[in-house]
């Protein structure tokens, strides 16, 4: 079995309009070697495009406001919380589920990701508030295949190494011996994306394996179980930046959920970009 050794690299945080494959370029110059996977994070590519919503400035529906106040404190605080397994705290959390913002926020969850997605209790649809400042959320790569390719010829243009590029993603893919399933649209090819809310419960419930997703992957054809493995290897070295949640967020900065400012998240260490390699670093 190959053993991988993974490098994280710290970078500036990356405001929307961010020349991202200059920074990706300019922060692996000297690092990467021919055959190399470079590990990118889907929201911080997402986030320098400007792929990001306002949610302040939306209208929650009936059917938004229901979710936020009935589904995600009764049945995610007392009843699916517990049977997935999730942490105490965040039980309690959802028990106080926001219920302005938080219909706000589901409100953007059944427009760009549907029903089953917004029934999640967060990353409905891959849609990520999480060092995002303000009420702005991150919605998920349109085509990511596209973006991964032209990382790729760009880094061999630039520095003329021949790497295989991969964009990730935290949310969870869940694995049943060889069949691999995720609740968040448009995974690669060979995990499924299933289910919205049900999938990740059935996944937490029976506690199977997980993994971060990798959403592309370009350079040289991999298996999926390959992909995943490094997709959760460069997670693990990335960390976790400003918080796992919007709420470990907020109280990092010793503020309201909707108060984290561009300015504090700068002060945060980033580390978007992951080299991972199949022998030692020098």
């Amino acid at each position: 079995m190959a053993r991988y050794k993974a490098y994280a690299i710290k970078t500036k945080y990356w405001r929307p309009g961010e020349d991202y494959i200059k920074q990706i370029i300019k922060s692996v110059e000297g690092k990467v070697s021919d055959g190399d996977f470079i590990v990118v994070s889907e929201k911080a590519i997402a986030t320098a495009m400007g792929n990001i919503v306002d949610e302040s400035k939306v209208k929650p529906s009936l059917n938004a406001k229901i979710i936020a106040r009935i589904w995600m404190p009764i049945v995610w605080g007392y009843l699916l919380g517990p049977v997935c397994h999730l942490r105490r705290k965040l039980i309690q959390q959802l028990r106080s589920y926001p219920r302005d913002a938080g219909s706000r926020h589901k409100q953007v969850a059944l427009e760009y990701a549907g029903s089953l997605q917004a029934l999640m209790f967060g990353s409905e649809g891959a849609i990520d508030g999480t060092n995002l400042p303000y009420a702005y959320v991150c919605l998920p790569l349109e085509n990511a295949q596209a973006t991964a390719e032209e990382i790729r010829r760009k880094i061999f243009e630039a520095l003329g190494k021949k790497v295989c590029v991969i964009i990730a993603d935290t949310d969870k893919t869940y694995s049943f011996r060889n069949f691999h399933f995720t609740p968040r649209p448009k995974p690669i090819k060979g995990i499924k994306s299933i289910g919205g809310f049900i999938a990740y419960v059935a996944g937490r419930m029976l506690k199977l394996k997980r993994w971060a997703t990798p959403i592309a992957v370009t350079g040289r054809p991999i298996p999926v179980e390959e992909a995943l493995t490094i997709a959760e290897i460069a997670n693990r070295a990335r960390g976790y930046g400003a918080g796992r949640t919007v709420w470990e967020m907020a109280e990092k900065f010793k503020v309201d959920l909707t108060d984290v400012s561009w300015k504090m998240l700068e002060k945060v260490e980033h580390k978007p970009i992951v080299i991972v390699r199949k022998s030692a670093f020098k």
